[in-house]
């Protein structure tokens, strides 16, 4: 069992000293490069007297630069912090405040943002990136499995962001578990898309050391236009792909595949919602490609269930969430914390395991409230996560997804999923893409390049879902709004329905 993530690194750089690690636009670094130049920013660390178990930002664009920082935060016993330089002043200072952070890594123009912030900025082009002989071993030496690995900064309901703080354990849990069980090599080229503020890209990351993968990091750009982007994924030879379901869409929705010819073996999609009729022509074009839905919160490091898509579905049918990842427990709670085991029933869905994260960095109460005691034993102290989500068992006992607990309304006297019609929009011909909300009203926020009227998606809509849970109010937007992370930002569309009241 390895004691922290950084034995992954250093048997890599043993196996394949010379092999290309990680790739971005301007740099190519291989795995001998990276360790030792990861020790040399953790010997500058330490010339600044940052000490052990500290948390260090890293305020860089998605770079193998920013990678190396990560490493050699680790490498200095601390845990670094992945700040999005796209966030504006106010939201990075909120992150700092929350954290306390002391010091943060980042570039001559970046450091103009934080100017003004108390924090120590540690300019990377000052570091020498040589000086690994001045590296002291001792706070590495003395990281377990306990300690904190990164923390991730999700959305917080009062504004101010939560720091879901994620230990070596659990990324080692993780890691294992994937590349046994899909049997991953050295031989994979993995395309990255998520921003490195996103755990899909950690996931991405650590295969890559775990296994001595090379990781390219796709710029940015790319992804405004699908046929660029795929140009670029067979041109470098990538054949895995762990993309939000927006991007998988988007190449859909544009016919893409018919005439490009793709190495891909491996699709992982996650984060969102896959609409079915999307992830249908993935597979029609790619028949031997394997693909699987990952689904679980940052809290859950990356994932707690998984999916192997393995029968044919129709575009009315939600894709199931799946089965859980090993040594991981899934288990469904209703109102009353007791235990939900018949099929078709809701409940919530909870999750223990060593993939848990420690918490929320500096809010017990939070932490208190979302990591629990389990209710179903009270002999021992045992912590779950409570997600939010609700889920059901299908006939086949696969685990199906229904939406989240605040997404559930009550509307006519009736419970309403909101997720559900978003499911029924998608499986329409002429909508691309779906989002539902409500505002005393339920309304469709939606995509079409066939420009598809109210009229037209409220018949298709009133043969699949009964009259209380039908749209009364539409919208049709050119594109949806989508965060960071690739998601649909359901915040900017709140505000827009709100404004067009």
């Amino acid at each position: 069992m390895q004691k922290n993530m950084l034995s992954y690194l250093q048997n890599s750089a043993l196996r394949f000293p010379l092999k290309t690690a990680i790739r971005d636009e301007d740099e190519s670094v291989n795995f001998s490069e990276l360790n030792s130049q990861a020790k040399a920013i953790a010997a500058h660390f330490q010339s600044l007297n940052i000490t052990k178990n500290r948390p260090v930002g890293v305020l860089l664009p998605k770079s193998v630069k920013a990678i190396k920082c990560f490493l050699g935060t680790l490498y200095n016993g601390c845990f670094y912090v992945p700040l999005d330089v796209k966030n504006p002043a106010s939201r990075l200072e909120a992150i700092i405040k929350n954290l306390n952070l002391e010091f943060i890594v980042t570039d001559a123009k970046h450091a103009q943002i934080l100017k003004n912030s108390g924090v120590n900025l540690i300019i990377f082009d000052e570091i020498n990136l040589k000086d690994e002989d001045k590296f002291d071993r001792a706070n590495y030496e003395n990281t377990i499995d306990t300690d904190p690995l990164y923390i991730l900064n999700t959305s917080g309901s009062t504004g101010v962001p939560k720091g879901v703080t994620l230990p070596h354990r659990a990324m080692i849990d993780y890691i294992t578990w994937v590349t046994e069980f899909y049997e991953f090599d050295e031989n994979l080229v993995i395309g990255n898309q998520s921003p490195l503020h996103f755990d899909i890209s950690a996931s991405d990351l650590y295969i890559t050391l775990a296994i001595g993968a090379t990781m390219i990091l796709i710029p940015e750009s790319l992804f405004a236009f699908p046929q660029r982007l795929l140009e670029f994924v067979r041109d470098n030879g990538i054949n895995f792909v762990y993309w939000v379901p927006s991007i998988l869409s988007a190449v859909s929705k544009l016919d893409l595949l018919k005439d490009i010819n793709l190495g891909i073996k491996t699709v992982f999609y996650g984060g969102e919602l896959m609409p079915t009729k999307h992830l249908k022509y993935w597979k029609k074009h790619l028949p031997n490609t394997l693909y699987s839905n990952f689904f679980g919160p940052t809290e859950t490091t990356v994932i707690f269930a998984h999916y192997i898509l393995d029968r044919d579905f129709s575009d009315e049918e939600s894709l199931p969430i799946g089965y859980p990842c090993k040594n991981t427990d899934v288990f469904l709670l209703d109102e009353n914390d007791a235990l939900v085991t018949a099929r078709n029933t809701l409940g919530e869905l909870c999750v223990r395991g060593a993939s848990l994260a420690l918490g929320y960095y500096n809010d017990p109460v939070k932490t208190a409230s979302t990591f629990t005691q389990n209710p179903l034993n009270l002999a021992y102290p045992e912590r779950i996560y409570r997600t939010g989500d609700l889920a059901y068992y299908n006939e086949r006992g696969e685990l199906m997804y229904k939406g989240r607990k605040d997404f559930q309304i009550k509307h006519m006297g009736y419970r309403i999923e909101l997720g559900e019609i978003e499911t029924a929009a998608l499986s329409l011909s002429g909508v691309d893409s779906a989002c539902a909300l409500y505002d005393g009203a339920i309304v469709l926020i939606y995509t079409s390049q066939t420009a598809a009227s109210q009229r037209e998606i409220l018949l298709n809509l009133g043969k699949i879902l009964p009259k209380y849970m039908l749209p009364t109010r539409f919208i049709m937007l050119d594109e949806m709004p989508l965060n960071v992370n690739g998601k649909i930002d359901r915040n900017k569309l709140k505000e827009l329905i709100k404004d067009q009241k």
